[in-house]
């Protein structure tokens, strides 16, 4: 046994137990973090269904389909990292026979095809990410900072680091399936080359002047350097439990896998319940309501163990950031910087989260510094250095309150994003907090809360003008109690909505559409004054215990009215009757105006 093989032995037995015995604590960390989240029961239904989406996801790519190259590259790049571990066991085998094949499976030609292609799109798909992460750096994007750059922020160690353990393993593959190659003409002139390296024996050549010792040195030595390569790059992650441009390739499968729709449909339409241990809150459980209990998210701790998940799984690609219509407008809200900061600020406050109550009391200064610091107030932020709304993490917030009303709930991050990530879910979470219990929201919103329960509707109008959008129509506008008793004898319950009785230009679209149902012959009516706002604003800036108050009163108009089947001109209403009502107890079939006419 050679000098270079003893010390490959030897390096290749240390570096790899220290990588393995690293990762499994870290991994015992993540679930210890993940657990000490607040409860949410709704991501383990229809087990098969979820798994179906997983592999549609992970082998179709799905979810980066929007940009087909990148899509391509990455599929290689990710597939290459499960197919190619086999290569990585082989080469522990190789530091001792140079010619070692796998039993079954190393000699069988067709996964040797698999794993040269894999090994060739694994490089060329890495370089090409290489070039695109390169062209879209921020030093490009001029005249902006770097803002409309989507990896702005992102942490750039980590991705080069990742890009050079990826390439640098690729390499070796090619490499060694070169010299093995070389080596099987040398000691079986009559094997295939082309059967058994398909794509890789044509580079036999260039180790045609090494002789058959000097041939196994340098398989020891490339095998060691593959072996090394890869459990520097375990040791680096175990290491950097926020390293999520590394972490997403184990941890999106458990993301993908309890996304909240089991078919695999975004996050989008319904805004989530306000839970409290786990269970959805209602106007009937305020009455059971602990003094201390909390209402929304106030601190790391109050995310849900999915929520967690969710920021640890970043992989800081920027997908979400470059979509964004408040960061595009200049606002302070990346939602990519968003969760990186939830990630960061967690996982710093993690010794905290998971200590018993006796352990906090030994733990160190700034720990016990981070498990009193509010994730939303003032953190100083400067509109021209905007990273600084993130990563002040002063003394007063980890997350500047400018940033968290900045967001228009529009869903676009979560659209985008690859490894589906709630990030809306999040920011209602924690607006809810701070208009519930915090009472400090902007204070525009005091006076449309305060319309909203008083007036039924936004602006304060009196309840009696809801109908004048109809005045001076050319036909009846049928209410509902007055001139017909129910909705059973009509078609449709026309739901106008705030701004459509109110708003101006809104009235114009009511009155269209009533005079089109009419020229129709579909009978409709409509709930006049009866009629109150949904609560779709008061819920998604927060106030949660308004919209359920609007959202029982109208569920109750509407069944005591018999509604069925619900036309509606107003996106946001369409939204809340369609998909958040049902979570009131309000089911019905909602249609929007241009569906109808259609």
């Amino acid at each position: 046994m050679s000098a270079l093989q003893i010390t490959a032995l030897v390096l290749c037995f240390v570096i790899p137990s220290i990588g393995w015995l690293l990762l499994f604590r870290q991994v015992f960390r993540f679930t210890r973090v993940f657990r000490s989240g607040q409860p949410d029961p709704t991501r383990t239904d229809q087990p098969a269904r979820r798994t179906m989406t997983l592999v549609r996801e992970f082998l179709g790519h799905t979810r980066m389909a929007r940009l087909p190259w990148v899509s391509i590259a990455h599929w290689f790049t990710a597939l290459s990292f499960f197919v190619l571990f086999s290569t990585l066991v082989n080469a522990f085998f190789q530091l001792v026979w140079a010619d070692f094949r796998l039993p079954l499976i190393g000699h069988f030609p067709p996964f040797e095809w698999l794993v040269e292609l894999l090994a060739w799109g694994g490089l060329l798909g890495i370089i090409f990410l290489i070039v695109v992460r390169q062209r879209q750096h921020p030093r490009s994007a001029a005249g902006s900072g770097g803002r409309r750059s989507r990896f702005f922020g992102s942490t750039w160690w980590q991705a080069y680091y990742v890009e050079f353990t990826i390439l640098a393993v690729t390499i070796c593959i090619l490499s060694l399936r070169s010299q093995e190659a070389a080596l099987l003409k040398l000691t079986s002139p009559g094997e295939s080359i082309g059967l058994h390296f398909p794509l890789t024996g044509w580079m036999s050549g260039l180790w045609g002047n090494l002789s058959e010792p000097w041939l196994r040195e340098s398989i020891y030595l490339v095998a060691m350097i593959k072996i090394l390569v890869s459990f520097a790059w375990m040791i680096t992650i175990a290491l950097q439990p926020t390293m999520g441009v590394a972490w997403h390739r184990f941890l999106a499968f458990f993301n993908i896998w309890f996304k909240r729709n089991a078919d695999g449909r975004t996050s989008l339409g319904a805004l989530q319940p306000m839970s409290i241990d786990g269970k959805p809150f209602s106007m009937d459980a305020m009455e059971d309501l602990d003094e201390d209990s909390s209402m929304g998210v106030a601190k790391a701790e109050d995310l849900t163990w999915k929520q967690l998940l969710d920021v640890t799984t970043c992989t800081e690609c920027g997908r979400c950031q470059s979509q964004c219509p408040a960061w595009n407008t200049d606002k302070p809200l990346s939602p990519k910087l968003l969760v990186m900061t939830l990630r960061d600020h967690a996982h710093a406050k993690a010794p905290w989260m998971t200590a018993s109550e006796e352990a906090r009391a030994g733990l160190p200064e700034h720990t016990k510094a981070l498990a009193h610091m509010p994730l939303v107030g003032q953190t100083g932020y400067d509109e021209e250095h905007p990273l600084t709304a993130y990563d002040a993490l002063g003394p007063d917030a980890v997350i500047d309150e400018d940033v968290l009303w900045s967001c228009t709930t529009c869903g676009a991050c979560v659209e985008q994003c690859p490894v589906d990530i709630e990030h809306v879910d999040a920011i209602v979470d924690m607006r809810r907090n701070q208009v519930l219990i915090e009472s400090a929201f902007p204070a525009e919103l005091g006076g449309l809360f305060k319309n909203m329960e008083s007036k039924g509707n936004p602006w304060g109008m009196a309840q009696r003008a809801r109908l004048d959008w109809a005045k001076d129509l050319p036909f009846p506008v049928k209410q509902v109690g007055k001139d017909v008793e129910d909705l059973s004898e009509v078609d449709y319950l026309f739901w106008v909505g705030c701004a459509g009785a109110f708003e101006d230009r809104a009235k114009k679209t009511s009155r269209a559409v009533a005079e089109l149902l009419d020229t129709a012959g579909v009978s409709f009516a409509v709930l006049g004054d009866g009629e109150t706002c949904t609560g779709d604003s008061a819920r998604r800036a927060g106030n949660e215990v308004l919209f359920q108050m609007l959202a029982q009163q109208n569920v109750e108009q509407l069944n005591e009215a018999g509604a069925t089947k619900i036309v509606v001109t107003c996106a946001h209403c369409f939204n809340t009757i369609k998909n958040e009502y049902p979570q009131v107890g309000g089911d019905y079939e909602v249609l929007h105006h241009t569906q109808l006419l259609n």
